[in-house]
This record gives C-alpha cells, sequence and structure tokens, in this order.
C-alpha cells in the first residue's frame, strides 16, 4: 500500500500503519490508507527543501507555471464525476453538493493559472535620480506546509495548492486523515499534469503525528492551515519558534440578519441551506439567525416547519436533503453543545436528536435543529458547534439608527468574524449594515456565494490572511526591493 507522495514517487510510511476509511452515511468500507508519521513528513519536507533550492519549479516562468494549472484543471474536468463520488463516500455529503465542490476546485485552478500567466511580477518605484533604478518584485516564498480539514477536502486542497504552485513553491500536503481520498487523486493529477517531482509531497496521517512537525520545522518557510481554533493556536505557536509565515481560516459562528422589510419568503428559503448545508459542518453557516422582533414569532414557527420536512439520507439518494456528519464523536460534540444550550435557558422548537429511521441508524445523522430564546452568552451561541443547529436571537430598537447599530453589536459580539448576512429591502440599509459589521465576507440578501476572484477570510480569531483572489497569491509571495545605481558616486569617508 503506497498512497505517500515523497520525492515524485509513490512510497509506504516508514511504520507501515494503514487507516481504514468509512462513510459516514452508512458505514461501509470505502478505502485502507498508508498513515503516516512524523519521520514520512519529515522527508517529504527535504524533498521540497530539494525541489525548491534546485529552481526545478520556481525558475519557470509564470506562463509555464500556469499551463501546468491549467492542465490540472482539465485532469478534473475530465475526472469530474470520479472526483465527486470519491468526495461524497469519505465525508458523507450529498453527491451534488460534491459535483459542484468539483466544478468550483476547476474555476480556482483555471482563476490561478489564468492570474500567473497575467500578474506583472514587477513593480517600478521612481527614485527621483536618473542614475538609479528601483524594482519591487514577488517571488515564492519557498517550502509550505498544507493542512487541510474534512469537510470540504478537495476544494480547500485547492484553495490552497493552486496558488501556492502558481507563485512557484514547493509544498507538503497534508490532509484530513479522515477523508484523503480525493487528495490522493489530486496528486496524482499534479503529476500526470507535468509537475516536477519533488515539488509536491502528499503525506497521509493524523495531525499530532503527521501534520503537527510541518510548523515546527526549520526547513519549512509557511504553514497554512484550515480547521479549529485550538489546533490553529497550537500550529501558530510551534511556527513562532522559527518566525515561519503563517495563514489561518480557524472558522466562525457566523450571524444571519433578518430585518423586517426583507423579502421575508426568499430571506426563510436561504435560512435553511445557510445552516443546514452539509448539515452544518461548513464554516461560514449561518447558524446564528438574527431576527428583527416583529417578525420572529412567524418567522420561527414557519423555520421550524419547514425544518422538521428536511429529509436526511446518503449521499447518493436523490431525494435527500442534508446528510450525514463525520463522525461519531462528532455527532456527540454537537448533542453536548444543543444540550448546554438547553441547560442555559434555550427553548428547543425541534431536532436535538438522531433520527429514529432505522434506515440512517448505521450513520451520523442529527435532525435539524431550531434553538429559540438565544442569548449572546449562551454557550451554543458562542462556540462553532459545526452542526445542524440554528440559534435564534432577536432584535428591536426604537429608531432605524437605534435598529441598525444593536443588531450590529449583537452580532459582532463574538471572538469570531468569518461572514455573514443581511436581509433588508433597503439598499441604504445594507450598505450602512456592511459597513458595521466586523466580518471578512458579507452578503447581502444571498448566502454562501464566493468567486476565486475575491478573497476569503475572517476578521478576529477566524484567522490570520487570506485565501482566494490575488491577495490569495500573495500569501505564497515575497516582496524584494532591489535598488540598482548605475553610475555610484564616491560620497567620502566616515569618520
Amino acid at each position: 500500500m503506497a498512497e505517500l507522495f515523497i520525492d515524485g514517487r509513490w512510497c509506504e510510511p516508514a511504520a507501515g500503519a494503514v487507516r481504514t476509511i468509512t462513510c459516514p452515511a452508512d458505514g461501509r468500507v470505502v478505502a485502507e490508507v498508508s498513515e503516516g508519521r512524523r519521520e514520512d513528513t519529515v522527508a517529504a519536507i527535504e524533498a521540497a527543501r530539494h525541489a525548491f533550492d534546485d529552481g526545478r519549479w520556481s525558475s519557470r516562468s509564470p506562463h509555464q507555471r500556469g499551463e501546468v494549472l491549467s492542465m490540472v484543471a482539465d485532469l478534473l474536468a475530465r475526472d469530474h464525476d470520479r472526483f465527486a463520488r470519491a468526495e461524497s463516500l469519505d465525508t458523507g455529503k450529498r453527491l451534488a453538493e460534491s459535483q459542484q465542490d468539483v466544478a468550483d476546485v476547476i474555476a480556482v485552478f483555471r482563476y490561478y493559472a489564468a492570474l500567473i500567466s497575467t500578474a506583472d511580477p514587477v513593480r517600478r518605484v521612481d527614485p527621483g535620480m536618473a542614475t538609479v533604478t528601483s524594482r519591487v518584485i514577488k517571488e515564492p516564498v519557498g517550502v509550505c506546509g498544507l493542512i487541510t480539514p474534512w469537510n470540504y477536502p478537495l476544494l480547500q486542497a485547492a484553495w490552497k495548492i493552486a496558488p501556492c504552485l502558481a507563485a512557484g513553491n514547493s509544498l507538503v500536503f497534508k490532509p484530513s486523515e479522515l477523508t484523503p481520498s480525493t487528495a490522493i487523486m489530486l496528486t496524482a493529477a499534479l503529476a500526470e499534469a507535468g509537475l516536477p517531482g519533488g515539488v509536491a509531497n502528499l503525506v497521509l496521517g493524523a495531525g499530532p503525528e503527521a501534520g503537527a512537525v510541518l510548523a515546527e520545522h526549520p526547513a519549512v518557510d509557511l504553514i497554512s492551515f484550515t480547521g479549529g481554533l485550538a489546533t490553529g493556536r497550537r500550529l501558530m505557536a510551534a511556527a513562532a519558534a522559527t518566525v515561519k509565515r503563517v495563514t489561518l481560516e480557524l472558522g466562525g459562528k457566523n450571524p444571519n440578519i433578518v430585518f423586517a422589510d426583507a423579502d421575508l419568503d426568499t430571506a426563510l428559503e436561504f435560512a435553511l441551506t445557510a445552516a443546514f448545508l452539509h448539515s452544518g459542518q461548513v464554516c461560514s453557516a449561518g447558524t446564528r439567525l438574527l431576527l428583527e422582533d416583529s417578525i420572529a414569532p412567524e418567522f420561527t414557527d414557519r423555520l421550524v416547519v419547514r425544518a422538521e420536512q428536511i429529509r436526511l439520507g446518503g449521499p447518493f439518494d436523490p431525494r435527500a436533503e442534508a446528510g450525514p456528519l463525520i463522525s461519531a464523536e462528532h455527532r456527540d460534540k454537537v448533542a453536548a453543545y444543543v444540550a448546554a444550550g438547553l441547560a442555559e435557558g434555550a427553548e428547543l422548537r425541534c431536532g436535538g436528536a438522531a433520527p429514529d429511521d432505522p434506515s440512517l441508524s448505521p450513520g451520523f445523522f442529527y435532525r435539524p435543529t431550531v434553538l429559540d430564546r438565544c442569548r449572546t452568552g449562551m454557550t451554543v451561541v458562542r462556540e462553532e458547534s459545526f452542526g445542524p443547529v440554528i440559534t435564534i436571537e432577536t432584535f428591536g430598537g426604537a429608531s432605524a439608527t437605534d435598529l441598525e447599530r444593536n443588531v450590529a453589536r449583537l452580532a459582532n459580539d463574538s471572538i469570531f468574524g468569518l461572514a455573514g448576512a443581511v436581509w433588508t429591502g433597503s439598499e441604504e440599509r445594507a450598505q450602512r449594515m456592511a459597513g458595521l459589521l466586523r466580518l471578512g465576507t458579507v452578503w447581502i440578501n444571498d448566502y454562501h456565494p464566493y468567486l476565486p476572484g475575491a478573497e476569503w477570510g475572517g476578521y478576529k480569531q477566524s484567522g490570520v490572511g487570506r485565501e482566494l483572489g490575488p491577495t490569495g497569491l500573495d500569501e505564497y509571495r515575497e516582496i524584494k526591493h532591489i535598488w540598482h545605481n548605475a553610475a555610484p558616486a564616491g560620497v567620502g569617508g566616515v569618520g
């Protein structure tokens, strides 16, 4: 069994360990894959270091690098259905969602292929001296450690790998040990597209054994991590010893704000999608629903009726509207958050348990849940449960200004600041609210869309740095100033 990819070849882990991957929807065995350890990651780091230092990839022109990324996109398009099926089997998400994920991945590779092929890497600065030229250039950072989560395995890999390679870096990629299948397939596609050996290395395994060394090792120049806040803090602390670059996307507790002047029918439909897409296992999930006082009772009643009608099912059930959670342990964690909310005074309106359908018992399903009468101080409101749980808070105000400022204070009362939405029929109110919210992404009368060309990331403890867009490319580049005096003249000695 050889699913580690180090220095241009598939190889077995040093310890020979194996992990069984099962589908969270029904427990079927999906694959058995190699399980790497620290020594495997160190070998991958050394291969990436050597590949970067000898210039086999970084010395290629931006256009040549863009051609390889375009080929990767073509290979993903060719094998679209195979990638989507593998993603659904690993994560349990509906096939329709995985199919959209693969389409988005293709778009990301095409975006960075075009961007690096056309971006000007040189900026000239006027020094005010006829004999001097001054240039600012952008160069690759070096060796990058990329660690991705289990909820969007292929998409999060693309968000990191595409700009990393576009910039000319080498990398060590460590996907979640729970969902490795598409990481293996993507690595094979990189090799098939003509990426030189040693430039992209794949190590499988658990974070403490296979991933932590990426933050600690002095030969790694940058660490990029998407995942939980606690792990992000540990990686950031470990990276401090070598003062390496760090980019982190650590999730959110995202407000979805509905004013009384909104199109309430549409807002209701999107509130369901915002919270229950991929069973709430989305970093930008709109699970904090903030309703204006005057509409809250009726809106909540209608929301509960619709939530109770959501059909749960496996990835290949065409009637399913939501799938399972990733594991039994994660389902227990979500249930604990619901229990904490009830203990702190929330009212359970629906859900709050596993389904009683015996056909779903082999999987890790949890019913869509609505908790009413919530307050900002509740644990279930403040912490990211990462499950299908909506908490409802209400807001009011004596004037339009008070109304907007009150809900902005409520929405911003969080250690997170990733994303959120505002639903209103007033363009002026929408723009005012967008300015008041301390969030990396604000949707107005919509929820969840993103663009490869628009930066993604959060304020506060939602992370450091940005992915996607031109800034996502610059995260993987260093800036160098070159001053060239063509006619130096003596200035006299010192002393």
